[in-house]
Formats: C-alpha cells, structure tokens, sequence
C-alpha cells in the first residue's frame, strides 16, 4: 500500500493521491508520522462497501436459518428494550 505524507498532500493536492493510486488501489496518508487516513478510488469504495452489505446480508440470513431472531410488535420491541 502506498503512503502519502500530509506535507506531499498539501504542496502537490490531488496529483499526489493519483500518483500513490497509480501503484496500489488505496493509499495511506501519514500525518506527523502516523498513519491516519486511507484514500481510494470510488470504484474501489463502492466494491468494498459492497462486499460489506453482501456479508452483512449472509449474516441476517444464518441468524434467521438458526433461529436467532424475535418476531414481535413495535411497541413489545421498544419494550423489551427498556428493560435492557
């Protein structure tokens, strides 16, 4: 994964991001030395997000084959979350 550092971000702007992107699909930016953001194209953003909703969704889908659900009335849900 490439790195950019704060200082490369503020004298070149956005032909430093496109550069780091032209080696990896997401980069780094260090501030002060520390890691402390990750930048990536928006093809690349849409694919991981996707891939996120795509397990979340294979997740619901285990609970609900196992059982681990609660069917109720609104007002019962609000409830029984007062009680937790």
């Amino acid at each position: 994964m490439s790195h950019i550092s704060a200082n490369d971000l503020k004298t070149k702007g956005i032909s430093a991001i496109e550069a780091a992107l032209r080696e990896s699909q997401e980069a780094i930016v260090s501030v002060r030395g520390k890691d402390r953001f990750v930048v990536m194209d928006i093809a690349h953003y849409h694919y991981l997000r996707e891939c996120e909703l795509e397990a979340a969704l294979t997740e619901t889908r285990a609970d609900l084959a196992a059982g681990r659900f609660v069917q109720e009335s609104a007002q019962d849900h609000l409830a029984r979350l007062d009680t937790l």
